[in-house]
């Protein structure tokens, strides 16, 4: 059986969860790898075999997306263009983690393309909802990579089709520790506004991992550095707590090492405000912007203990024997039918 596994780009989450997946599909099947999208801050240790710009929410710097710049450098005749040429029809199965590119061109061609992503997690009726409602953003998760099936990855099992966060290998084989230092990752804000609101919480060491600079620089009791996959787990190992964006992968292996957490969901990201929601259900703090103002709720949860315990089982190749296992069977009996035929 022949899968093509696509991957949305855009951040360092969809790549995380597919340095697991890989392997687990890699041991049932022939897989290539489809990659769309920037903004990505890490590489997956595998062969990529198709590379697509594809559609893209570039990051501001005011904590939220930069539609300006989105647009910009989104460009609707290269989307088409990369559609029309991706080569769905060479595979079996397409298993698509929100990458438009792949999906739209199974859509086309009426290829079985599923969906094992977060964001599929948040098409249920039984995902807590966010305090407002935006159509708009509905409608982007319905549709900006459709497929025929659904399945999801969320903090808890809130329905049948949607499974645990996918731990990292990397980050199960920590050894957490408690230093003096609290870790940052709030990549819609610029170097300036983190340092403006975190220099002013004194007896407090911030490490924050930046997409804004190239090299490390110390201000206060901040250290500023690029974003780099090791550095970044040791510190999620050896910190306090985590102050981050309401992502998925992050909150979820901070959950995992048993830190504090608090989360500030980035502007006019829908998806955020969904996981803000869950995460605030079980516990975590829930900041709405990063700003002066907020300083006291910051300062409170540095001096609170925070007890929140997860179960997050080791179960990638179980779950993703449990999604192949119809397609599979569906495949070989196709082929033993026209094999039969000839």
């Amino acid at each position: 059986m022949k899968i093509l596994y696509a991957i949305q780009g855009t951040g360092n989450g969809h790549l995380s969860r597919a340095k697991e997946i890989i392997p687990a599909l890699e041991n049932r099947a022939e897989v290539d790898i489809l990659i769309s999208g920037i903004q990505a801050d890490i590489e997956l240790p595998f062969e990529v075999k198709y590379q697509y710009k594809g559609l893209s929410f570039i990051f501001g710097k005011k904590g939220g997306i930069d539609f300006f710049d989105t647009f910009k450098k989104n460009k609707t005749f290269r989307v088409i263009k990369e559609i029309l040429n991706c080569p769905v029809k060479n595979y079996d199965l397409v298993i698509n983690d929100f990458e438009p590119i792949s999906a739209w061109a199974c859509k086309i061609r009426g290829i079985n393309c599923i969906s094992l992503s977060h964001q599929s997690a948040l098409l249920s009726k039984n995902v807590p909802l966010p305090n407002h409602k935006d159509w708009v953003s509905n409608l982007i998760l319905k549709y900006y990579a459709p497929a025929i099936q659904h399945f999801g990855f969320h903090f808890e099992n809130y329905d049948q089709n949607i499974f645990l966060p996918i731990i990292r290998k990397g980050i199960r084989q920590l050894q957490p520790k408690l230093n003096n230092y609290y870790t940052v990752y709030l990549p819609a804000y610029s170097d300036k506004r983190l340092i403006k609101v975190l220099s002013q919480i004194k007896n407090t060491n911030w490490q924050v991992f930046s997409k804004h600079c190239s090299e490390a620089y110390e201000i206060e009791n901040i250290k500023i550095q690029p974003i780099e996959g090791k550095t970044f787990e040791n510190s999620l190992a050896n910190c306090n707590g985590v102050l981050c964006g309401a992502g998925f992968e992050t909150p979820a292996e901070t959950l995992f090492l048993g830190k504090k957490l608090m989360v500030i969901p980035m502007k006019n990201q829908y998806e955020q405000h969904y996981n803000a929601a869950s995460l605030k259900k079980i516990g975590v703090p829930v900041l709405k912007k990063l700003k002066q103002k907020n300083i006291p709720k910051i300062e409170k949860w540095i001096e609170k203990e925070q007890n929140i315990e997860v179960y997050y089982p080791d179960c990638t190749q179980m779950i993703i024997d449990n999604i192949l296992s119809k397609y599979i069977i569906t495949n070989e009996l196709t082929n033993r039918v026209l094999q039969n035929s000839i």
